[in-house]
């Protein structure tokens, strides 16, 4: 494989211009692109997309924290739960045969029923609010802390297996938490979760021999501008046009994967 192979550098651009479109679909849509297109062997695909996703996502938590929008606190809640929940699935998953056909099996029915509940929250996310925001209400800021922690764990176990949730999901679960909470600083604090949370997974895949980094760095080169251009585009190409496109896309590919 090429450090510079222009069809992962196209993906690549194509992904983060997504990702700075709507500040979602990074692992939603590079995993799959990497399983489905390429051949890419899901755990693979998943250990490479992690540290992918840690990279970008530093750059975005770097901008959104000059910007102000990012509470520490909710990213400290989640990382609590998180980091520890990543550790004990890596070391779960490594008394098992990660490069196999029955791992990658395994992986990728995860990764597809990720997609498809991403899929859910994209679209049904308002409804769903509606439904259960009289319910939270009545929850105190400190069960919403022990709720936090809990959801930082299924976040990390789910992550660390499949590279998706930590964006719609996580923002999802965030907004049900915290209602009052401005959306900007939800998302931001959602990224920020997302550094250490893909960080600590992605050298997790790394020790257990499932990163590809010339293939990372193919990805990386074509993302960075392709986030760029994207954080552009967003002020020009209404939200209400991408999340459906994205939704349906998600919808589709992980269809593919479970089915």
């Amino acid at each position: 494989m090429d450090h510079f192979n222009p069809l992962f550098m196209l993906s690549g651009f194509f992904v983060g211009l997504l990702v700075g479109q709507t500040g979602m679909g990074g692992g939603s849509l590079m995993t799959p692109i990497l399983v489905l297109f390429f051949g890419i062997h899901p755990a693979t695909a998943v250990g490479t997309d992690l540290l992918y996703a840690s990279a970008t996502k530093t750059a975005g938590t770097l901008v959104h924290g000059l910007n102000k929008t990012v509470d520490w606190r909710i990213v400290g809640r989640l990382a609590v739960g998180s980091v520890p929940a990543t550790i004990v699935t890596l070391v779960a998953i490594s008394h098992y045969d990660i490069s196999g056909p029955t791992s990658g099996r395994v992986i990728g029915l995860v990764l597809g029923v990720m997609l498809l509940l991403t899929a859910l929250s994209l679209i049904f996310r308002r409804p769903f609010l509606a439904l259960v925001s009289p319910l939270l209400d009545r929850v105190s800021p400190r069960q919403a802390a022990r709720l936090t922690v809990i959801t930082g764990v299924i976040l990390g176990g789910l992550v660390t297996l499949s590279s998706v949730g930590a964006g719609a999901l996580g923002v999802t679960a965030l907004l049900m938490l915290y209602p009052r909470v401005p959306m900007a600083v939800i998302v931001g604090s959602d990224i920020a979760h997302a550094v250490p949370l893909t960080l600590v997974a992605g050298l997790g895949h790394w020790w257990l021999g499932s990163v590809d980094w010339p293939l990372l760095t193919s990805l990386l080169s074509g993302s960075i501008p392709g986030i760029v251009l994207g954080s552009y585009l967003s002020a020009h190409i209404p939200d209400a046009v991408l999340r459906p496109i994205l939704a349906v896309t998600l919808i589709v590919v992980g269809s593919r994967l479970v089915f």
